[in-house]
């Protein structure tokens, strides 16, 4: 692998993708994301409306997917991550309407108004992840095609140049 022509640049971008995990406001969105995500998988037991099954499952469902899908577990590089940003605002949303569209009577006060205001959270966090892996992957894109210099002290042989024998 030392010999690949590429390894400086593979070496840069990943360098790259690791600084972007790592900074403040990621860290920040990422552990409100798990949270949100935590709390809505929990929120038919906090607040009080476990016995509207139908609604519980789903909170829990969703819950727990949202958390782990924005927790960043499943991909480090966020010019990847972009579409798992929009999965979590596509759980924001169902969130939003879930109270009205799961069937039976579960469109009570504390359940629309307690995912009506996570869902909302949830769409929030999950624009604000895919806005970080949108600028993210557009700085990493314009350093595409180009090679990285040798580190120092490393020579770099020319692409394709005949070895003169033994």
């Amino acid at each position: 692998m030392e010999t690949h022509p590429d390894i400086v640049e593979m070496r840069n971008r990943h360098e790259m993708a690791e600084r972007a995990t790592t900074t403040a406001a990621v860290q920040a969105i990422e552990t409100l994301a798990v949270l949100t995500g935590t709390f809505l998988a929990i929120s038919p037991w906090v607040v009080g409306f476990n016995d509207l099954q139908t609604l519980t499952v789903n909170n829990l469902i969703v819950g727990i997917a949202y958390a782990l899908l924005m927790s960043g577990g499943f991909g480090r590089a966020y010019e990847r991550t972009h579409s798992m940003a929009w999965a979590g605002c596509a759980l924001g949303v169902w969130t939003i309407i879930s109270t009205w569209a799961i069937s039976g009577d579960v469109d009570t006060t504390r359940t629309v108004v307690t995912n009506v205001l996570v869902g909302v959270i949830a769409l929030v966090l999950g624009i604000a992840a895919s806005v970080v892996a949108a600028v993210g992957a557009r700085g990493q894109r314009g350093q595409r095609g180009q090679r990285a210099a040798p580190y120092e002290g490393e020579q770099r042989a020319a692409p394709y140049e005949g070895t003169t024998g033994s």
